[in-house]
């Protein structure tokens, strides 16, 4: 799937918005490893990144190829600080009208509009796929995350008591959200 936009953040910069290439494979495998490093909110810690770069290759390549699945780069002053991807949440038809939706921002980069411009680019994309609903998973104490996603119409469907659990030993609640599409 093809996606390209340019937008302005809060502090005047620009940043662009586009599909992940083959070519960006060891920029995107270091920025996974960056974002799940800082912070307990993703599902996997950077050890546990089941890639190494020629699969990301393959990976990136593949989904901008797809019709129904993407991956897209945030670029910020000519580096990727953030990802963010919707994947079919399965193809037997009583499902293929769902997607779910994946998203990471290094943490330097918080509070600029990334996220908020990645979930809207989401979205526009699931909907240009043909689905009728995006579902997400969120971390219920990401507070900032929760708003956003309520803030582009996502809304609660349920939770998740012991969705995750940290390396520490804390369980973390994971509010189950969905938007549709159609």
């Amino acid at each position: 799937m093809n996606y390209h936009k340019e937008i302005l953040l809060k502090d005047g910069r620009l940043c662009i918005l586009r599909n992940g290439k083959g070519s960006d494979a060891a920029e995107v495998y270091a920025n996974f490893n960056l974002t799940h490093g800082e912070t307990e909110f993703l599902l996997s810690y950077p050890d546990e990144n089941s890639f190494d770069i020629p699969q990301e290759e393959r990976f990136l390549a593949e989904r901008e190829e797809g019709e129904r699945e993407a991956e897209l780069c945030a670029v910020l002053d000519g580096r990727i600080v953030g990802m963010a991807g919707i994947e079919a949440v399965g193809t037997k038809d009583k499902v293929r009208h769902r997607a779910s939706l994946g998203i990471s921002i290094e943490r330097a980069s918080w509070g600029l509009g990334i996220g908020r411009a990645l979930t809207q680019a989401c979205i526009e994309c699931a909907r240009t796929a043909g689905y009728s609903q995006l579902e997400l998973d969120v971390v219920s104490t990401n507070e900032t995350a929760v708003s956003l996603y309520k803030s582009v119409g996502f809304v609660e469907y349920g939770r998740n008591p012991r969705g995750f659990r940290t390396r520490g030993g804390e369980w973390q609640t994971l509010l189950l959200m969905r938007l549709e599409l159609t």
